[in-house]
């Protein structure tokens, strides 16, 4: 009958720690660490000494200089060398892919906003700039009910003393000028929308000449303005419905996309900015560890940016404040100080809310 053998077994993690030992002692070799003779040796014989199984002293003495190692070249680690090495492989590769994609949504998205903005508000001020044109042209051509009676007869009567036909007539073509201003903002701005609202001139667009007769005043103006302020006014009401009609589709459509999902994707957008500075940073130090803490910050940020647009008065100081989409790509920066803010909005509502109820039960203790 044979003997047992007596021998040792070489520990599982022998390999993994002669590894990491020789990945720091490479490190330290290449950025000047001195070390002392015997952890250097103990890792260079563990290489030789330790393919034998029995070898318990080498193990112990690679354990004992790994330890060093790790103290000494802190915070850089085994695992962050790897990391390091590795980065071809890591995932922030895919960080890289993610804020491409986002930025290839969020930048046409923002762009469009953007101009629809622009191009509602001057849309909006022209209308309301027509409206008054409309109302003061109106006092200066129409006559009065009293003027009709006294006069009576239908014709247009003389215009009001100190005005002139020049001042009408340079009124007509501002407010002529502005129709066909908002009919163009409108035409384009319905593009926006998906064309969803009928242009009411469709119809004559490709013909020049009914083009100009509508939208352009006639050559014998100062014979015919009751007649070319008929005209105007008629276009000015079918442009205004049309235009007005488009602002309420960009309002709802890019209201919407404004509050809930552009937050959403800024937010996201900080959380790669926040993730590929630390990996840059990482980097350069050699400091850099991968972490499944990574994967869950991009669902925090998805959700912090899509509750963003509740704090819409949220200021960074009294005299500054910044935009709500600003707002979510800070939230996906930097969820922490997000998270401190919601901590100190329950503080706050919760010492409202004990208040009235602490000060009564006082008054009770006192009775």
């Amino acid at each position: 009958m044979t003997e047992p053998s007596t021998s040792l077994q070489r520990p599982p993690y022998f390999d993994d720690a002669l590894e990491d030992a020789e990945r720091l002692l490479k490190y330290a070799a290449q950025t000047g660490v001195e070390l002392d003779d015997e952890t250097r040796s103990a890792i260079l014989q563990a290489r030789t000494h330790g393919t034998v199984e029995g070898s318990e002293e080498a193990t112990a003495r690679l354990l004992i200089a790994l330890t060093k190692l790790a103290a000494l070249l802190a915070p850089v680690t085994a695992e962050s060398l790897k990391a390091c090495i590795a980065a071809d492989k890591h995932a922030v590769n895919s960080y890289w892919m993610w804020a491409i994609c986002l930025a290839v949504v969020i930048v046409p998205f923002s762009v469009a906003s953007f101009v629809t903005s622009g191009f509602s508000d001057a849309i909006r001020n022209d209308i309301a700039a027509a409206n008054e044109l409309a109302v003061k042209i109106v006092g200066q051509l129409r006559p009065s009910p009293d003027q009709t009676s006294r006069t009576g007869t239908q014709s247009p009567p003389p215009l009001p003393a100190g005005l002139s036909t020049v001042q009408v007539i340079s009124e007509l073509q501002q407010f002529a000028s502005i129709i066909r201003s908002v009919d163009g903002r409108a035409r384009r701005l319905n593009y926006f929308v998906l064309k969803l609202e009928r242009d009411p001139y469709a119809d004559l667009r490709n013909d020049p000449e009914k083009v100009h007769a509508t939208f352009q005043l006639p050559a014998d103006l100062p014979s015919r303005l009751n007649e070319a302020f008929d005209g105007r006014i008629k276009v000015h009401q079918d442009v205004r419905y049309f235009a007005q009609s488009i602002l309420d589709d960009v309002a709802i459509f890019y209201g919407a996309i404004t509050a809930c999902i552009l937050p959403v994707l800024y937010a996201l957008l900080g959380t790669c900015a926040y993730l590929l500075r630390s990996f840059d940073e990482g980097w350069r130090t050699k400091t850099f560890i991968p972490s499944i803490a990574h994967s869950a910050r991009f669902l925090i940020a998805g959700i912090g940016g899509a509750v963003v647009g509740l704090f819409n008065n949220f200021t960074i100081t009294e005299g500054a404040s910044i935009p709500p989409l600003a707002v979510a790509f800070l939230v996906g920066y930097s969820v922490d100080v997000f998270f401190s803010f919601l901590d100190s909005l329950l503080q706050a509502f919760g010492k409202t809310k004990s208040g009235p109820s602490t000060v009564s039960s006082n008054a009770k203790a006192r009775r």
